[in-house]
């Protein structure tokens, strides 16, 4: 029941969100006490899954927690079992990954702008909709999908749970032909995406920033870090994927079936494209540089948002690196390297498309992977949303109850949350015999 000065504002099942979520917002007289993100999917249990299997199998496991992210979990995995059994894959290999990896960014971050936030722009209750009226955008939308997941297809073996994937490289290195193929497809994606970056950057944007108070992502001086590199915050920490964690902790909320994470000093923290573009930016490629300036970006972005131009500015530069490593592509041979396993525990981190990814399994002399620790991004970001949108309901109060809860649904969406990779706070024990 809502008292006279008392509002509540509720959302049971969030739209255009991957996963079951709720909203749940109760404001009192001028000031806000209370905000939820309910994040209510079962848990998914894949570290206890993946407890006594062999340390080569996580790359197919992890692949499954995501249809939409599938290459974030493959690569992070990799990168913790090779670092667990002290590998490092040559170059061309690591090339490879990261061609593969903005595939994955292309297709997310596509899927994202044009089917389930842009919408929210427009006036459209769905993708669906606005592509009735709208047909020439959504298609742009899907074209650029479509190249991205023929990079999947073409490393990873297919677009969705890549199959190529192994600890160590990869079961088959495509050819040159076989890449260059792709060429021609991914210079008319790069005009999709330059004009995706003109289009979003004339949506009016609320004058709001975030209230998070620091900002992670990996960091690669020299490059946009994508697949590699060490974990930095705006506020100066610097550390390693086996620091992780020493820097991160995670507790259980009792509204959400996601771990909320906080920095080991306490304070909340973001990661995702505003991170990355934080941290990072002076490492995107001219042209991405100066769409991103074009679309009225500086240094840095606080307004989430604006994220939706950020994430066009990273389309753009993951389909010139995606043109750049196809141009110098030579087959490494062979596609992998062999990975023996030790008795040690391994850390992986890389940056998903909604943010960094971190992964740790402990393994036997055998092989055989005694704990796993998965962190999702949008797990270390439920705390930051919930921040967000009280802050940005606090500055709206003056809104009605219908116009706040919608404005507050894009909140939501403007981190692109995939809800199924974030629920895992159960514990799970299997006894094999």
């Amino acid at each position: 029941m809502t008292h006279k000065n008392e509002r509540v504002l509720s959302v049971a099942e969030l739209a255009r969100v991957e996963g079951e979520g709720a909203l749940y917002v109760r404001t009192s007289g001028d000031r806000v006490q209370e905000v939820r993100l309910e994040i209510y999917e079962p848990p998914r249990f894949f570290e206890a899954f993946l407890r006594g299997r062999a340390h080569t199998e996580p790359p197919d496991i992890t692949a499954r927690i995501c249809g939409i992210c599938p290459v974030a979990y493959q690569m992070s995995a990799c990168a913790a079992l090779e670092d667990a059994c002290g590998v490092t894959v040559p170059g061309r290999i690591a090339d490879l990954r990261r061609l593969l990896y903005c595939g994955e960014w292309i297709e997310s971050h596509a899927l994202h702008i044009y089917l389930l936030h842009a919408p929210d722009f427009l006036g459209y209750a769905s993708g669906i909709e606005m592509a009735g009226q709208r047909r020439d955008l959504v298609e742009r939308g899907l074209a650029l999908k479509k190249a991205g997941n023929a990079i999947l297809e073409a490393v990873g073996g297919r677009a969705i749970h890549p199959v190529n994937v192994r600890v160590g490289g990869f079961y088959r290195a495509p050819s040159r032909a076989e890449l260059a193929a792709l060429t021609e497809p991914l210079k008319r994606a790069l005009d999709g995406a330059l004009e995706t970056v003109r289009w979003v950057a004339g949506f009016d944007f609320p004058d709001y920033a975030c209230a998070t108070q620091d900002l992670l992502a990996l960091s690669r001086p020299g490059t946009y870090a994508i697949e590699r590199g060490t974990l930095a915050t705006r506020s100066g920490l610097l550390f390693s994927a086996g620091a992780f964690d020493q820097h991160v902790i995670e507790e259980h909320v009792p509204h959400s079936t996601a771990l909320h994470a906080h920095l080991a000093g306490g304070g909340r923290y973001l990661t995702g494209p505003l991170a990355r573009y934080a941290l990072s930016s002076q490492w995107l490629s001219p042209l991405a540089r100066e769409a991103a300036r074009a679309a009225g970006l500086g240094e840095t972005c606080d307004n989430p948002f604006r994220s939706i131009v950020v994430r066009a500015v990273e389309t753009v530069y993951a389909v010139e690196e995606a043109l750049r490593l196809i141009a110098a592509y030579e087959p490494p041979d062979p596609p992998a390297v062999e990975v023996p396993p030790r008795a040690a525990t391994g850390h992986g981190v890389t940056e998903a498309p909604r943010g960094t990814l971190y992964h740790r399994y402990q393994i036997d002399a055998d092989g055989l992977i005694s704990t796993a620790r998965i962190v999702p991004p949008t797990s270390q970001n439920q705390a930051a949303i919930e921040a967000d949108l009280g802050d940005f309901v606090q500055a709206h109060l003056g809104l009605d109850d219908a116009e706040l809860t919608r404005r507050c649904e894009q909140a939501i969406r403007n981190y692109d949350p995939c809800i199924s990779c974030a629920a895992h706070f159960l514990e799970l024990t299997i006894d094999r015999s």
